[in-house]
């Protein structure tokens, strides 16, 4: 059976019935075409040109980039690309995007290594509407995971396809029949963030129940077996949770019962945030970020005037902040995350306005000289969340002679266990 639609006036063709194409631009498509038929599910890959506003025609390309590198052009060049084809059943759009991601680096503009020109762009060209939300969701996941290995922003183009051209026979197939052909394609090294969760996959794993949750207010993680990123989050966040959030974990891709996922998952892990049995936000892939994450959390845990200092860098009013009358034994603990900060009893009156301390729980902080509003301080963070805390200074009492100044509204107090 054949499948088949119009763009431009040409008729683009697909061998299933219920094939999904999209098109790509990753630089020299010859080596797009090799890398993208390598992934199974995959049924077809044709090079092509496409979104341009001139012919589709190598020489015509080529001729048309000299005349918009000599400013004698404005109109629009075409970018290689290739026609992806594809059985959603074996594997899904996400999946082809990320193979996509991985596979060229495109954060380099009109460029793919020593390839230079507009016709060399980054690009996803989508054939559906449903697609385009599909395309920008892997990018936000793949910019983190870039961004977290030095990378800069994505320069990637996507929009609808709206002009498409098959490029000549020779092109086609290229590095099958010329194996030692030059192609200038190479990916940035930085792996998508998450096990991707085939289409077809039915979990054998119950959802959880419902009755075991909190339905004010649940975390759960989405994991999938054998799957290492799960296992680094695991290491890294929910080994050391003590987040005042309930966490719990699931295998299977479903709900609960009666509680509303707003979109299906398509890679793990997936955080997701519910509150009354509803998604309320997602954090997809993992890739070591904390700060990102705990700041993804504290934007929902946080009011208003708590994320402005948090995420900020802002002041509370001195005498306006919680806690500067509490004299309870107990320990002061971050918002966020729940890691221990300080204890009660190097709590002091320093006469500022400010709960001020004489020393923190060890581990509990991180240093940062701030030369901001024309002063030189030292800036206190939060070990675990990264969030502002306020400032130390070298004024305070015995025994560190320290001045730990925090600002109340992002400390949460836990009193001690009445005996």
């Amino acid at each position: 059976m054949f499948k088949s639609f119009f763009i431009a006036g040409l008729l683009i063709m697909t061998t299933y019935a219920n094939a999904e194409t999209i098109v790509l631009g990753m630089g020299c498509f010859w080596g797009a075409e090799k890398r993208m038929g390598e992934l199974p599910g995959v049924i077809e890959v044709e090079v092509g040109y496409a979104n341009g506003e001139i012919e589709g025609r190598y020489e015509a390309i080529l001729a048309h980039e000299r005349l918009l590198r000599l400013g004698k052009t404005t109109k629009r060049n075409h970018a290689e690309v290739v026609k992806v084809s594809f059985d959603p059943a074996q594997v899904s759009l996400e999946r082809v995007l990320a193979h996509f991601w991985e596979n060229h680096d495109p954060t380099q503009g009109d460029r793919q290594g020593n390839d230079i020109g507009s016709n060399y762009r980054s690009a996803i060209y989508t054939t559906r509407e449903a697609q385009l939300a599909v395309a920008k969701r892997t990018r936000e996941t793949y910019q983190a995971a870039l961004k977290a290995a030095g990378f800069g922003p994505i320069t990637t183009e996507i929009a609808p396809l709206k002009a498409y051209f098959r490029a000549e026979e020779y092109h086609q197939k290229y590095l099958k029949k010329n194996p030692n052909g030059y192609c200038g394609l190479g990916g940035t090294g930085v792996k998508y963030p998450g096990v991707l969760v085939p289409p077809q996959a039915i979990a054998h794993a119950k959802p959880l129940d419902p009755k075991a949750l909190n339905f004010k207010r649940q975390l759960i993680v989405f994991e999938a077996a054998d799957c290492p990123y799960c296992q680094q989050f695991k290491a890294e966040i929910l080994d050391q949770w003590k987040s005042e959030v309930p966490i719990a974990r699931s295998l299977s891709p479903q709900p609960p019962a009666g509680w509303r996922l707003e979109k299906a998952l398509f890679a793990t892990p997936t955080i997701v945030l519910f509150e009354n049995g509803k998604e309320v936000s997602r954090f997809t892939g993992w890739n070591g970020d904390k700060p990102r994450f705990w700041k993804w959390l504290g934007f929902h845990l946080l009011s208003p005037e708590q994320r402005r200092i948090a995420f900020e860098q802002g002041t509370e009013v001195p005498g306006t902040g919680s806690h500067l009358d509490e004299k309870r034994p107990g320990t002061y603990v971050d918002p966020i995350t729940g890691a221990p900060l300080f204890r009660s009893d190097a709590k002091f009156n320093s006469g500022t306005g400010w709960p001020s301390f004489f020393a923190p729980l060890p581990g509990a902080l991180t240093e940062h000289l701030d030369l901001s509003h024309g002063m030189r301080r030292i800036e206190v963070r939060s070990a675990s969340s990264g969030i502002h805390l306020g400032h130390v200074f070298d004024d305070g009492p015995p025994p560190t002679g320290k001045r730990y100044c925090i600002n109340g509204n992002v400390l949460k107090f836990v009193p001690d266990p009445v005996k």
